[in-house]
């Protein structure tokens, strides 16, 4: 009942702001010019906000999908705040009695009870330690799980019921994108994996020495609910601009400092932060950077990392045949893939943006990936979560350094870290990691060859092979077969029906119809029902 009422909530808040005919499926496109977009892109901000904090937080994940949606709708919903009213103290206090096992005042030295930041899934405060380190405490507001895994129903059951009634759903993988979006904030709201998330982070820049800071957390004061970390003394980057004007910092330093270090930490360390929007950016006050909110992350394994770099140095060297097979290591590829048609695309693509005197800009993402539509290359979650992540700091980036080419710049870090890998050093660790990576094989490989010459040698030499090992292959003979099937049933049925109503003679039902002819009408509606749907089945296509 609580699930239905809200449904009902939900929809007609969509239904006031004018997006019934899109939630009904009847409307078969978008409006056409600029400026109706963007009052329906007005329209869907203001819905959203209303919906509450999955809404807002699928608002904010829509809004970097500059694949997918018009410019009107990405602007329109990057303006989407993630901000609530403070809980009330007597709640916050019971929160980290259940979640740490005392009182504040009994864990902390000092407990700063008004809030320094609240939003809708945690509100923050300051703390001191025993130690006397200042740290931050994130506590999640009460009630919000069951809250947002029912809204997450509500946001699966709108995603499903808009694939089977629109088609523009479809196209967008809508019931994809709805679940990912709940995968992803059903970690989120598990501050355990924001702790870890933390740890790899700021281990990983420790380790490289980098020039942006990383709060260290307190794993022994860190629950599901509660985790507590070291305190970074600074202001915001969304509020910090009067701040470094009056300090006379360098802001195009910033800047390259702050994508330098995410495009290490997507390239080399594999694991990044996943939304580094200006408010999870600290200006601190020594003047460095600092990174906090490590609610969303991104990870790319070894393989993805290597193609990624790989498709780095391509784009370098201007090589459209190495972009293509970077390309194709990293996205899924269709059955049926133009191969020869994506090396001319992505040639025209890399002469339009990167040719010289060209300067290139973040339309050049979005080329990219309405390229990847055209030829229906599937773009993994851990790629998708790069280019989220990259969209997202472009807009504080040009904020804080008007005129900051993000694209130039990650060409310049393509060319730094091009000759940082042709170093006799990092050519000779290469080869020897390689060759570790070889050895097993290669000591295998003897005893391999004997076994197969052998059994050649005593005629037991075999070969399996599986028929229909892949799942298309058997849903296609499967259905194959099936049409082969009903087409015989109508037939056979219709044949029957023929005999059976051209019998005189058999027990009566009524002065016109024997039981015989009763028999063949019913045989006739069964043939008729099963040819119907051997024709829908093949004129469907």
């Amino acid at each position: 009942m609580a699930r239905t009422r809200r449904y009902w909530q939900i929809t007609f808040v969509f239904l006031r702001r004018g997006l019934g005919p899109y939630l009904r499926g009847r409307a078969r496109r978008g409006p056409s010019t600029p400026a109706g977009r963007a009052r329906l892109a007005r329209s869907l901000t203001s819905a959203l906000e209303e919906g509450g904090v999955a809404f807002v937080k699928l608002g904010q994940v829509l809004s970097t999908r500059r694949d997918v949606l018009p410019p009107e709708f990405v602007t329109e919903l990057g303006r989407l705040q993630d901000r609530a009213a403070p809980v009330p103290w007597p709640d916050i206090e019971q929160i980290i009695r259940d979640e740490l096992g005392a009182s504040p005042e009994d864990v902390f030295a000092e407990f700063d009870r008004v809030p320094l930041a609240a939003a809708s899934v945690a509100q923050v405060h300051t703390a001191r330690l025993t130690s006397g380190e200042e740290v931050v405490v994130k506590i999640q507001r009460p009630g919000i799980r069951a809250l947002v895994e029912r809204d997450l129903d509500i946001v699966g059951r709108l995603a499903r019921t808009l694939h089977s009634r629109a088609a523009w759903a479809r196209s967008l993988g809508v019931v994809d994108l709805a679940d990912g979006f709940a995968a992803a904030l059903r970690e989120e709201l598990d501050f355990r994996v924001e702790t870890r998330n933390m740890a790899s982070v700021a281990a990983a820049a420790t380790a490289r020495g980098s020039d942006v800071r990383i709060p260290h957390p307190h794993e022994d004061l860190c629950t599901g609910r509660v985790p507590v970390m070291q305190r970074l003394s600074g202001t915001a980057l969304s509020q910090a601009g009067p701040s470094i004007d009056a300090r006379g910092l360098d802001r195009g330093r910033l800047a390259h400092v702050l994508l330098d270090t995410v495009l290490r930490q997507i390239v080399l360390d594999g694991i990044f932060h996943a939304d580094p929007h200006p408010g999870n950016v600290l200006l601190l006050d020594d003047g460095r950077l600092g990174l906090i909110d490590f609610g969303s992350v991104g990870r790319l394994d070894t393989e993805l990392r290597a193609s990624l770099q790989r498709m780095l140095l391509a784009l370098n060297r201007a090589d459209p045949m190495a972009v293509a097979d970077a390309f194709l290591e990293v996205l899924a590829r269709p059955d049926e893939l133009d191969e020869q048609g994506l090396v001319r695309a992505l040639g025209a693509f890399m002469t339009r943006h990167l040719g010289a005197g060209t300067t290139p800009d973040m339309t050049m993402f979005t080329d990219l990936l309405r390229l990847v539509a055209r030829y229906d290359l599937a773009v993994p979650a851990e790629i998708a979560a790069v280019f989220r992540a990259l969209a997202t700091l472009e807009g504080g980036l040009t904020d804080l350094a008007p005129g900051f080419g993000i694209v130039t710049e990650a060409r310049a870090f393509g060319e730094t870290y091009l000759r940082e890998r042709l170093r006799p050093g990092s050519l000779q660790d290469a080869a020897t990691n390689e060759l570790t990576a070889l050895l097993p094989t290669l000591r295998r490989l003897p005893r391999r060859l004997d076994r197969i010459t052998a059994a050649a040698e005593a005629g037991r030499l075999t070969l399996n092979v599986r028929l229909f090992s892949d799942d298309r292959d058997r849903r296609t003979v499967t259905g194959l077969l099936q049409q082969v099937l009903l087409t015989i049933l109508a037939s056979t049925a219709g044949i029957m029906a023929v005999m059976l109503l051209g019998l005189k003679e058999g027990p009566s039902m009524t002065r016109e119809v024997t039981l015989f002819q009763f028999f063949g009408y019913c045989l006739l509606v069964v043939c008729s029902v099963l040819a119907l749907r051997v024709l829908a089945i093949i004129f469907r296509r």
